[in-house]
């Protein structure tokens, strides 16, 4: 079969011939993966070869879609009829006379999103990946993993698109719902914790978007300029951990420019970097039309277009082949390398024999996540817990996404059909009946331009509880016009909230937003955007079912001048330096996030890392071992952590290092552990900085070296609940 002279039709009748037989050698599970792939590679004719580079959606003009704005006012038939038309090929042919299935992907990474069929079926919908880092817990992240990679198997899918490790460089980013944190490490342990559980459901999971995809404005046109220490030690390093901690088996390259590049093309973070330096064996997959090329996309390291064959279709390979501007042996290197994890996860043996998702099971665990992820931003005399049999009436009051059903949030191709919702009212009152309250809860829905205002303001006054409800509900894109509430909600909140004393604020959010009207929330609960079980999710946490121990992943800044971009044009949305499109500049440097308030000393509303709590804890006992070292061996910070107040609950402790290199922000994260805790329980907690771990948390990009270096100085570990309260501090010095 390998014989360089045997021809196109030899080999389809060889073909046919082992599949009557049954005997593929592609098919020998006893030979490695990636020999497999190419005994398989040896048998495919050209034709078949370049069928397998690309998806099967039929091609369509991208520019002629509508617009984000014009999707929103779409009424939701048309939506659906819109999206029917791309959810229902997601997917690569399978090729039947040489035993490839039907390669079938679905969109994450908040659960089984858009997937190969139609309609798209429906699956949990999990809390955002926002609400996950704020569990600050790897734990959790296992746990919501296994759900969407059992999921994802359990529909008869192969790949789940996620998870997303880009950075929230800003509060308004239009996907930030669907990634983690601001901080690089937090996201970093959260999706190699969801990657390895994804796969062990012999599902592909495909880290996104790589790389500096921070932004949906002008996302198929922008450059980002980026120097190469802020983007290693920033923006690629929670890839890097995707890659070396989680074996991760396939990559989305994003949409922008890196550095004039399209990402795609883009040979020196597809190989050099991704390949040559952290050693990913795994494919790259273009994102949803971000391929810009069929010769320099594959030749840079793109492996797989998706959704169509706008350029690696038959005519381009072709010409692409004979005018050298491609090799064959790039071609096969592309299919190899997905063919190898496909092999990998045993998805060419996998029978595709859809199965029914155990809701209720998966819908407890969701509860759960939530309840754990929930961050208390503020409870002014201690107003939280509420009394479950302190009320008569209680009215739930807010604009109709965040009141009339479970906010299950993030717009575009991650979102999630729920196999069932839990709407906030009748949420609330199960939770109430479970807890012997006679309490009845009712509802008013407030118009978008507030015109209805005055009935909201009624049953305000009259009820004996008011839980107020907004925030925000992202989607793919487009950016937010400012990290404002949207329709008039500051000013609803500023009216409603003078109404009645016994008020507490839910906030449903899918990034940190302004709170203008904060000193007159007397409780705030940002809740985020739940998914399916959000009404009992919010009420476990009103009445004390459940202790939050959220903390803030994302700074909530007090205005948008203390954002890095006010007055800063070319930091976002960028500026046109000639070339015709937008230039965004990552002038801040490292400076970004929480690091970017505290080289500033800018007093943030809400500071990384912060969260309340329905108890108190004591930390004691702080040390650090040893207090000179070598830079190679591992430092040990150890603390006790007591709980001295009234109900079970758990703390995040938090580690942050002050790096004694010029240029460097006041604090970096690099370590944290929660810990869960009985009423007067204590516990030791050891945190270990290890300076060989892949998120390098003692070391700097060098640029001689071309390496991460450990540099020789003082460097000051801090220990603390947040990124500002951090009250236990050492020095470590390195010789």
């Amino acid at each position: 079969m390998n014989n360089e002279h045997t021809t196109d039709s030899e080999l389809n009748t060889l073909a046919h011939s082992d599949h009557r037989n049954g005997s593929f050698p592609w098919m020998d599970k006893s030979l490695p993966e990636r020999e497999r792939a190419e005994k398989l590679l040896a048998a495919m004719t050209l034709e078949q070869k370049i069928a397998q580079l690309h998806g099967a959606m039929e091609t369509i003009n991208i520019y002629a879609l509508p617009s984000a704005d014009e999707i929103n006012a779409m009424s939701s038939e048309e939506q659906e009829q819109l999206m029917a038309q791309i959810q229902v090929q997601r997917h690569v042919k399978g090729i039947e006379e040489l035993g490839i299935p039907r390669f079938r992907i679905t969109n994450g990474p908040v659960g089984v999103g858009m997937g190969d069929g139609h309609p798209s079926p429906p699956a949990t919908a999990l809390p955002m990946s926002i609400a996950l880092a704020a569990g600050f817990d790897p734990e959790l992240a296992r746990k919501y993993g296994d759900i969407i990679g059992s999921e994802t198997a359990t529909l008869g899918q192969h790949v789940l698109e996620g998870p997303g490790v880009c950075l929230h460089r800003t509060p308004i980013a239009g996907r930030n719902f669907e990634y983690f944190s601001e901080d690089p490490y937090l996201s970093g342990v959260m999706g190699v914790e969801v990657t390895k559980a994804i796969q062990n459901h012999n599902v592909i999971a495909m880290g996104k978007h790589y790389v500096v995809n921070d932004q949906e404005y002008e996302r198929f046109r922008t450059s980002v300029e980026v120097d190469e220490h802020v983007l290693r030690e920033l923006y690629l390093l929670p890839f890097e951990m995707l890659v070396k901690d989680a074996d991760i088996a396939a990559m989305m390259s994003a949409y922008n420019r890196v550095r004039g590049i399209y990402a795609t093309e883009n040979r020196y973070i597809l190989n050099d970097i991704l390949r040559d330096e952290w050693g990913f064996k795994g494919y790259v997959q273009s994102d949803f039309w971000s391929c810009r090329s069929c010769a320099a996309s594959l030749s840079a390291g793109m492996d797989h277009e998706m959704p169509d064959a706008k350029w690696c279709n038959e005519t381009n390979v072709k010409n692409a082949l004979e005018d050298t501007s491609l090799e064959i042996q790039t071609v096969n290197r592309a299919l190899v390398r997905r063919f190898t994890q496909m092999f990998r996860f045993g998805q060419f043996e996998r029978p595709y024999k859809p199965g029914v998702i155990d809701a209720k099971e998966h819908g407890a665990i969701s509860r759960k996540i939530g309840s754990e992820t929930a961050v208390l931003l503020k409870n002014e005399g201690g107003i939280l817990p509420l009394d479950p049999k302190a009320y008569r009436s209680i009215v739930i009051i807010g604009q109709s996404e965040f009141v009339d059903d479970a906010c299950n949030g993030g717009g575009g191709s991650s979102k999630v059909t729920p196999l069932y919702t839990v709407p906030p009212v009748e949420g609330m009152q199960d939770v109430l009946n479970g807890l012997g309250s006679s309490a009845l809860v009712s509802k008013v829905t407030v118009a978008k331009d507030l015109s209805n205002l005055e009935e909201a303001r009624s049953a305000a006054n009259e009820a004996d509880l008011v839980i107020l409800m907004a925030g925000l509900v992202a989607s793919e894109g487009a950016d937010l016009p400012s990290p404002n509430m949207l329709n008039n909600q500051n000013s609803m909140l500023e009216e409603l909230l003078k109404v009645n004393p016994h008020t507490v604020l839910v906030m449903k959010s899918s990034s940190p937003v302004l709170m203008p009207w904060i000193t007159k929330a007397p409780a705030v609960l940002e809740a985020w955007n739940q998914g399916t079980e959000d009404g009992h999710v919010v009420a476990d946490l009103l009445f004390g079912v459940v202790n939050p121990s959220g903390k803030v992943p994302t700074t909530y800044a007090a205005s948008e001048n203390d954002l890095l971009y006010s007055g800063h044009p070319d930091r976002y949305p960028g500026t046109d330096e000639g070339n015709g499109f937008p230039v965004i500049r990552y002038s801040e440097g490292l400076n970004m996030g929480y690091r970017w308030f505290q080289s500033q000393g800018i007093q943030p509303l809400f500071p990384f890392g912060f969260g309340l709590s329905y108890t108190s804890f004591e930390l004691s006992g702080f040390s650090v071992t040893p207090a000179q070292t070598d830079g190679k061996t591992p430092i040990m910070v150890k603390v006790t952590v007591t709980n001295k107040g009234k109900m079970a609950g758990a703390e995040v402790v938090q580690v942050y290092l002050g790096i004694p290199v010029t240029g460097q922000p006041p604090k970096r994260l690099v370590g944290i552990h929660k810990v869960f805790l009985e009423q007067e329980q204590s516990r030791e907690v050891t945190i270990t900085i290890d300076p060989s771990a892949t998120n390098h948390p003692m070391s700097v990009w060098d640029y001689c070296e071309r390496d991460f270096v450990v540099k020789a100085g003082e460097y000051t570990v801090y220990l603390g609940t947040s990124s500002e309260d951090t009250a236990f501090k050492a020095k470590v010095v390195v010789v």
